[in-house]
């Protein structure tokens, strides 16, 4: 095994371009393949941080116009979904699809202050506690609204984040919020949790007890939309479907066409969710294409460098079938070349791609950009994980070898009386 060990190192000393240049070609290969799969998982794991703000099982439904006259109404009639649309839909729609649902009021333009320091364009929203769950709500410290703030009519807030480094100062001591009096216009109410900022830095949104809002503003039986939870469809043909009875059961109530698709605006989260889906397995199967074909550059190199190998060393290898080396001897020791070139060259190129992933997380990882008002990370988190970079590189080698071995039999069956007699 030693002497085995020294003619490889001679062999790959005495030819260092012929040598660096496949090690070249075999570490890049697995470095690009890292590489854009930490890319790629980056992608989307900003796409899953972007949808991770609502339940996927959700439907959320809000008013729209008619677009054709019916009953004896004209078109372009405004749709104003109510409290009461909730029990039409409960009792009307078939399949027993529908599980927890809830709705929500909203009260714009307002103004939030405490002591001297103050928010404008604030968003007032009455919402159920159930809102919590549906869009996937976190909380920083005290807590969300509950049944008996709804049945009492307390006077309570939920603000973010953003809105308390505001009322702060600037600071980040949220503690300090809770239990205190924040005005918004002319009312007051008591601040009792803060809740995680989300994504949009153009709107101040605040949360209150639905029936506290309603009461106060007297708004009567509109809302400005409702959303609710479901189970059982999961295709998006039998999500069409299901939209589609539940604005033949809402046109019916609000005396609009059965047909008429520009009653009812539905934002589906779940179909939104499986397109998204869908394209994070494109998007993962491309890369893997990609670097797969990269790698592949590699591996033609190592075969390529190993044939001219076994011309350059014919006569060496007559010379020792000569005097008594048998086949599988010439087979093992290109064979071995091979696979100390992809091993020593392929980790090489799985450290540095790793190292690239990391040096990408905390650049490019930890940056934002503005869409529509909306700060949106591009990366999160785009790296590998070890046991994908080490598969990764372990397919390199066995290909590695693999690719030597053509040669490697080529070389086995040279005849010795060719071989001395080549130039």
């Amino acid at each position: 095994m030693h002497d085995l060990f020294v003619e490889i190192w001679e062999s790959l000393r005495r030819n260092k371009l012929r040598t660096m240049l496949t090690g070249f070609a075999v570490s890049w290969g697995i470095f690009m393949l890292i590489v854009l799969l930490g890319a790629g998982n980056g992608l989307m794991n900003a796409f899953m941080d972007d949808s991770d703000w609502f339940a996927s099982n959700s439907m959320r439904l809000f008013g729209g116009y008619t677009s054709k006259p019916y009953g004896g109404y004209q078109s372009n009639r405004r749709i104003k979904l109510t409290a009461d649309d909730m029990e039409t839909l409960k009792n009307s729609v078939s399949g027993g699809f529908i599980d927890d649902m809830t709705t929500q009021v909203n009260k714009s333009g307002l103004t939030m202050s405490l002591g001297d320091q103050y928010l404008s364009n604030v968003n007032m929203q009455g919402v159920y506690p159930s809102t919590f769950e549906m869009d996937k709500l976190k909380m920083v410290c005290g807590r969300y609204l509950n049944d008996k703030d709804i049945k009492l009519q307390r006077k309570v807030i939920v603000i973010d984040s953003r809105e308390a480094e505001s009322l702060l100062g600037g600071r980040t001591d949220y503690e300090r919020l809770l239990g205190k009096q924040v005005r918004v216009d002319s009312l007051s109410f008591k601040i009792v949790g803060i809740l995680k900022a989300g994504n949009d830095t153009w709107s101040s949104d605040v949360d209150v007890p639905y029936s506290t809002l309603r009461t106060i503003y007297n708004m009567g039986e509109e809302v400005n939309q409702i959303t609710f939870t479901f189970h059982g469809l999961p295709t998006e043909e039998e999500n069409e479907m299901f939209e589609t009875q539940i604005k033949t059961v809402l046109n019916n109530a609000h005396h609009a066409a059965p047909d008429d698709d520009g009653t009812i605006w539905i934002w589906n989260r779940f179909t939104q969710h499986l397109q998204m889906e869908t394209g994070a397995g494109l998007l993962r199967t491309a890369l893997w294409v990609i670097g797969l074909l990269t790698l592949l550059s590699g591996i033609t190199g190592v075969s390529n460098i190993m044939l001219i190998t076994v011309k350059e060393r014919t006569h060496e290898f007559g010379i020792r079938k000569a005097i008594g080396a048998r086949p599988w001897s010439v087979v093992k020791l290109i064979i071995s070349e091979s696979v100390t070139i992809t091993v020593i060259f392929g980790y090489v190129g799985m450290i540095l791609g790793l190292v690239a992933c990391e040096i990408m997380d905390a650049t490019v990882g930890q940056s934002s950009v503005s869409v529509l008002n909306e700060s949106m990370r591009v990366f999160i988190n785009p790296t590998v994980g070890m046991g994908t970079a080490v598969g990764a590189t372990v397919v390199l080698v066995v290909a590695g070898t693999i690719a030597g071995l053509v040669p490697a039999v080529k070389a086995s069956r040279v005849k010795p009386i060719e071989a001395l007699n080549a130039n």
